[in-house]
């Protein structure tokens, strides 16, 4: 008798889960790149837990990290198309708004308090308006990105000392123009060759967060971590329009409360790790070296300015006045 109490109360705890699943009127399908344990995934199972409960059930939120969803690309094209509603998203929606090609300019921003000023005020505002006019997307929060950083075998203070370095860099015309600016012979490559290039000194010298400097080992085959933040960027978590204006005023505010509570969440898990980051590299026997990037910035300028449109050059000028 007990044990068929019991496997009749299991019963109705999974019907009523099951019930409670069924009584969502809205599903959220959001995908993005990172894995399970990055702090993206982290922030996104926060706004989760944060749209459910305040919801009181009434929108569900299904997380899918790793790609599980396609690319950045893929999931861009499916919310549009209606078949995913959420992803993280960065400068890749220049795409369809020239303005977000300012979240990751080489030298565009002096430090993370300059470009919090940018995407919380007038800047952010022209660039979100676009994304939402442009790509049928609508920025609900933003996530500050590690700065890159450039590692070597030498220590690198001042743009004469890059000195013709070999340099890989992501296939980013923009990323070539700028390090050729600086002196570098930068050389366009797949991330997934540059540990073994940097091991047979096909390349002297690469540059990137400090999370991918840690997660790729790069520690094994390079001696210092140079503090040139010569890109420092943001990234948007971003819902469709169409799917956002779907629901009810106040869902939609839940759904826009929820991200903020997660922008702050994710701040936070950032910080931390950029601290964590710093330190591990350190232990593995990396040595950060301070550098002039006042100098830096003003030898890449001129390439920067090269490659912006006009449109892009007038949002450059007025962050520069920030």
């Amino acid at each position: 008798m007990i044990k068929r109490l019991v496997t009749s109360a299991v019963l109705g705890v999974a019907i009523l889960g099951s019930q409670a699943s069924l009584a969502a009127d809205y599903t959220l399908k959001f995908g993005h790149l990172a894995n399970e344990q990055h702090i993206w995934n982290q922030a996104a199972l926060k706004f989760k837990e944060l749209v459910e409960e305040n919801s009181d059930g009434q929108i569900e939120v299904q997380v899918y990290p790793n790609e599980q969803l396609g690319s950045e690309m893929d999931v861009i094209n499916s919310i549009q198309l209606g078949t995913a509603d959420m992803t993280i998203t960065g400068e890749s929606l220049q795409n369809w708004a020239p303005k977000a090609a300012m979240m990751a300019v080489p030298y565009a921003f002096r430090d993370s308090e300059h470009l919090e000023r940018a995407v919380e005020g007038g800047i952010g505002d022209q660039i979100e308006s676009q994304i939402t006019e442009r790509a049928k997307l609508v920025p609900l929060a933003w996530f500050e990105r590690g700065p890159r950083q450039l590692t070597s075998n030498r220590p690198i203070t001042s743009p004469e000392d890059l000195d013709g370095i070999r340099l890989r860099v992501p296939n980013v015309p923009l990323f070539v123009d700028t390090w050729e600016a600086l002196g570098a012979r930068p050389t366009p490559m797949a991330f997934s060759e540059v540990f073994t290039s940097l091991q047979q000194s096909t390349i002297e010298a690469q540059e990137n967060p400090l999370s991918l400097i840690e997660s790729a080992s790069f520690n094994e085959v390079q001696d210092y971590v140079n503090l040139t933040g010569h890109v420092r960027s943001w990234i948007y978590v971003v819902i469709g329009k169409n799917r956002l204006e779907a629901m009810p005023d106040d869902l939609q505010q839940v759904v826009r409360d929820a991200a903020q509570d997660m922008q702050s969440y994710e701040a936070d898990l950032f910080a931390a790790d950029q601290e964590r980051l710093r330190q591990s590299l350190e232990d593995l026997g990396m040595e950060f070296v301070e550098v002039d990037t006042e100098a830096f910035a003003e030898k890449a300028r001129p390439a920067v300015l090269e490659a912006l449109t006009d449109e892009q050059r007038e949002l450059y000028d007025a962050i520069q006045d920030l």
